[in-house]
């Protein structure tokens, strides 16, 4: 089984709109201890994500671990180490058969019936939320919480991830609850090295 590290920094292309912005956050977060990181952009176009997805793997350490989120393909072109997807794209099964058996593969859920049918899949690991309320996603899925973590983690032995409003200040109760991984992404914004140090503080 592959080894999932407990801290899950997501870097959101959202936030990081100035020229050289997102790639200096990647390396702020891996210079506080982040060793995999999941690249995301709703919005780009797959030109756009394809080259900020190249120059990430380009400029960053050969053995940080990066996930691509919804694109299979962009995955491979960018010679990423791993594809997330969600509810509405590509099945994980036929994500598999485009990345292959190494690579790693998540799948994001948002309930007890979908992490159930999830756990059936050859993905490397889940995510569950939000577990709280977040303000990532322009229409968030019903918030999940610590008991709602609790009963999803008795589903599954795969590795679980958290997110959805996930911070410094609730991390601990999340990482107790039963996952094996917090995924961030809005309290990385801002002093993103600080973060990072921080958080491996608190969960360690």
């Amino acid at each position: 089984m592959k080894s999932l590290p407990v801290f899950y920094p997501i870097l959101d292309a959202a936030y990081f709109g100035k020229p050289g912005a997102l790639l200096e956050a990647a390396r702020e977060l891996i210079a506080g201890g982040a060793s995999l990181l999941q690249y995301r952009n709703k919005t780009g176009s797959a030109r756009v994500m394809l080259e900020q997805a190249r120059e990430l793997r380009h400029s960053l350490p050969a053995n940080v671990q990066l996930i691509m989120n919804d694109r299979a393909d962009l995955c491979l072109a960018a010679e990423f180490n791993g594809v997330h997807l969600g509810q509405d794209d590509l099945s994980p099964e036929s994500a598999r058969k485009i990345i292959g058996p190494e690579r790693w593969l998540g799948v994001s859920t948002h309930n007890a019936d979908q992490l159930a049918i999830a756990e059936q899949t050859s993905a490397d690991y889940l995510a569950i939320g939000p577990i709280f309320s977040t303000a990532s996603k322009q229409n968030p899925d019903p918030v999940v919480g610590i008991e709602g973590l609790q009963t999803v983690r008795r589903l599954t032995r795969k590795k679980l991830v958290a997110i959805g409003g996930i911070t410094r200040q609730n991390c601990r109760s999340v990482i107790e609850a039963g996952a094996d991984s917090v995924a961030v992404i809005s309290d990385l914004v801002h002093a993103p090295r600080k973060s990072a140090e921080e958080f491996f503080r608190i969960l360690r």
